[in-house]
């Protein structure tokens, strides 16, 4: 369809929808999606956003609104390429179950096994740098839902002081020796006994090369990315796709939007760096709600997907880091919703599998009314208001 503009005081606005003669969940408007999506860019809140919502088996709605490069006057499209940060995430960790599927290693299992230098890690004791032995090995699992200890500089706990002073994603020139640089350092907990956001995914990456005997993002390609069809999803794009890019922007209040410089990756891990458009990750979503196939692909068996959106936490488990609320839950590779959202969170239903990216991107899949979204914007730091506003409009 053709596009249609929205004036704005700063963007021009483009939409385009697929509306659906399919049934479609009660209650899911796109004229309440669309109105949502259009006010973060009239509010001058983002430059631009895309949504798509599936539903049921079909598409139920697809907008796109505002501007992909606000100097460049481009419009934000269906094929705008978008930087999905920890969206990475829960690829990298579908890569590594496939090699569970085919009895490659077991969930606890030391990681010491296969990468030798987590073999004798160390836990940070106190804010002066003391440090002691840690009493139980990092195991699979813990690099998989976040239990390892290890962090990233988020914060400022001894261990992440280490981790800043070190500098390993800087002064790493692969997955290899990123590796041997982060097992050196202390751990900010004990394995196993606080859920704490870090590189726990960047080294499932190095443990898929490990264990597949492959390169990471060579692995992904052709296991993960090719099999689906997502096309045009990597971590370098040809030049020939660049101008499609989305820029970075930061809002300051009353300032005009700041762009921020564009990142490059030394090397592909599996914590973040994936550029992708809407429609290929749209695909991963649609393989997660179809339990691990999507048109006649297999990637995972349908046990091992519903094990990876089933909560792996003890309730007992404390601190969770920035992961308060008492109804969310961590599986093996995102977030896992295990009550009914709150009055004061954003609305999502028992059994929902999501995750987000630092440029405020967000995708989730609710198995209970054949649900994935795919939502898609440039915005630093993380706003998730966005994501609140999205999920409102969808489930009303």
């Amino acid at each position: 369809m053709a596009a249609t503009p929205l004036s704005t005081p700063s963007t021009a606005a483009r939409s385009t929808a697929s509306p659906s003669t399919a049934a479609a969940m009660p209650g899911l408007s796109p004229q309440r999606i669309e109105r949502a999506l259009k006010l973060m860019v009239s509010d001058g809140r983002a430059a631009g956003v895309s949504a798509v919502v599936w539903q049921g088996g079909a598409e139920r709605y697809f907008g796109a609104f505002g501007q992909s490069d606000v100097e460049a006057r481009r419009p934000m499209t269906r094929d705008t390429l978008a930087r999905i940060w920890s969206m990475t995430k829960p690829v990298a960790s579908v890569a590594l179950m496939r090699l569970w599927d085919e009895g490659r290693f077991r969930l606890d299992d030391p990681l010491s096994t296969y990468l030798p230098e987590f073999k004798s890690m160390r836990v940070a004791a106190d804010e002066r740098g003391g440090e002691r032995p840690a009493q139980r090995p990092i195991l699979v699992r813990d690099i998989l839902r976040h239990t390892s200890g290890l962090t990233y500089d988020m914060e400022d706990s001894a261990a992440d002081r280490a981790f800043r002073a070190a500098q390993p994603f800087e002064k790493s020139p692969d997955l290899a020796s990123f590796s041997r640089a982060v097992a050196a350092l202390p751990l900010r907990h004990e394995p196993g006994t606080a859920w704490h956001y870090g590189t726990s995914t960047d080294i499932v990456a190095r443990l898929v090369e490990v264990l597949s005997g492959e390169p990471f993002d060579v692995h992904v390609r052709q296991r993960i990315l090719q099999p689906l069809g997502m096309k045009e999803t990597d971590w370098v794009q040809p030049a020939d796709r660049r101008s499609r890019l989305a820029a970075t922007y930061r809002f300051p209040a009353g300032e005009k939007p700041q762009r921020e410089a564009d990142m490059s990756f030394a090397f592909a891990t599996g914590g973040a760096g994936l550029i992708a458009p809407m429609d290929d990750y749209l695909r991963f979503a649609r393989m997660l709600l179809g339990e691990g196939a999507l048109e006649g692909v297999r990637v995972l068996r349908p046990t091992t997907v519903r094990l990876m959106m089933t909560d792996q936490l003890d309730p007992a488990l404390a601190p969770r880091h920035f992961m308060r609320s008492a109804g969310v839950g961590f599986g093996l590779g995102g977030s896992v919703r295990i009550a009914p959202a709150l009055a004061t969170e954003p609305p999502g239903v028992v059994g929902e599998f999501s995750w987000g990216g630092a440029a405020s991107t967000l995708f989730w899949v609710d198995p209970a009314n054949q649900l994935a979204v795919v939502f898609l914007v440039q915005k630093m730091p993380f706003d998730e208001q966005l994501h609140l506003e999205l999920r409102r409009a969808i489930y009303g």
